[in-house]
């Protein structure tokens, strides 16, 4: 997955994230189905953000970024702020 791939990733979650909040305002999704929705594009979002930065690190480093790899939910969930 090249660092273009991954930033096309992101704007679809992103787009996704977008449709939904409409959906969820015109009533189209309930509540429930939205925030369960929102919290995996959330991770997903997370993950993809991650293993942009790891790729960056790797080429900062003279690595390969092809070496970067995604993280699980809970390690980039359990990460502090």
């Amino acid at each position: 997955m090249t660092e273009q791939d991954i930033l096309a990733r992101i704007k679809q979650l992103v787009d996704d994230e977008h449709a939904l909040r409409s959906k969820a305002t015109s009533g189209e999704v309930d509540p429930v189905t939205e925030r369960q929705r929102l919290a995996e594009l959330e991770v997903m979002l997370d993950q993809c953000w991650d293993l942009l930065r790891r790729r960056r690190a790797r080429i900062g480093a003279g690595e390969s970024p092809d070496d970067a790899q995604v993280s699980s939910p809970r390690q980039v969930e359990g990460y502090l702020q």
